[in-house]
């Protein structure tokens, strides 16, 4: 894990010129170009909020604005593991060069995800101004809780980059997975709303939980979060950090001619 950290660093310049060319590409050709960073999420938060905040009606507050909390960094996360989970296996190009650090590819995925993110908060609270929910002082905690989630997505974005070099089907069952990950994460839904004899569990089993709800308790309840619940994920993300940078340094050899 401390080498390919290192390498990160080392290869820092190299790093944020990928990314910065991924954004650039991302939307090029398109009339509205960069306003898809906006329109995206809320396209997606306003069919969601139409489906269980008007039709499907639930108690809870504000939802449009809990919604939006829980699925701009539910975005981040599930943008960066899906495409992340190809971006050895389709840049034969890079691979083939001599000393290319493979490990930059699916680092990039994930940076240029968090960098829409961040650009996506002003709208948040922007939209939650309008409910009349202003960030309080907990805002502080935001920092360690994005830390957390960037390890997270770090950790699992390495973990399935480097799998789905040999067993291509990995991509598919990964999107598949997401789906159902999404709809086992408090985002939708409060974590009260889920029975007591399986909360307990709902959170220990899924660390996207424990991350969504310290966002929830930041922007919208106003709270700090589980200290407790958030250590504990923060030391599994590490650790899955860890065996993801031995599995793909164990495996980088093989890239070049894998793919």
């Amino acid at each position: 894990m401390i080498r390919n950290l290192r390498e990160l660093w080392q290869y820092r310049a190299l790093l944020w010129n990928l990314t910065q060319r991924e954004l650039k590409a991302r939307y090029r050709g398109s009339a509205l170009g960069f306003l898809w960073t906006f329109l995206n999420p809320l396209l997606l938060m306003a069919v969601y909020g139409l489906v269980f905040g008007v039709i499907q009606r639930n108690q809870i507050q504000h939802y449009t604005y809990f919604l939006f909390v829980g699925l701009l960094p539910w975005l981040w996360f599930s943008s960066s593991v899906g495409a992340g989970a190809s971006t050895i296996s389709d840049r034969r190009d890079l691979l083939t060069k001599v000393r290319f650090p493979a490990q930059v590819l699916p680092a990039t995925v994930v940076l240029t995800n968090l960098v829409n993110y961040l650009l996506s908060l002003p709208l948040m609270i922007a939209l939650g101004g309008i409910a009349g929910i202003w960030p309080s002082w907990h805002v502080v905690m935001f920092p360690v809780v994005l830390f957390v989630q960037l390890v997270f997505t770090l950790g699992v974005s390495f973990l399935v980059s480097s799998l789905n070099v040999a067993f291509r089907d990995l991509q598919q069952i990964v999107t598949n997975f997401l789906t159902l990950w999404f709809f086992v994460t408090p985002i939708l839904y409060r974590p009260d709303d889920v029975p007591a004899t399986f909360r307990r569990a709902f959170l220990i089993v899924n660390p996207m939980s424990v991350i969504i709800t310290s966002y929830q308790g930041i922007f919208y309840e106003h709270r700090l979060p589980h200290w407790r619940a958030l250590t504990v994920v923060t030391l599994a993300s590490f650790l899955l950090l860890w065996l993801a940078s031995r599995v793909f340094e164990q495996r980088r050899e093989e890239f070049a001619e894998l793919v």
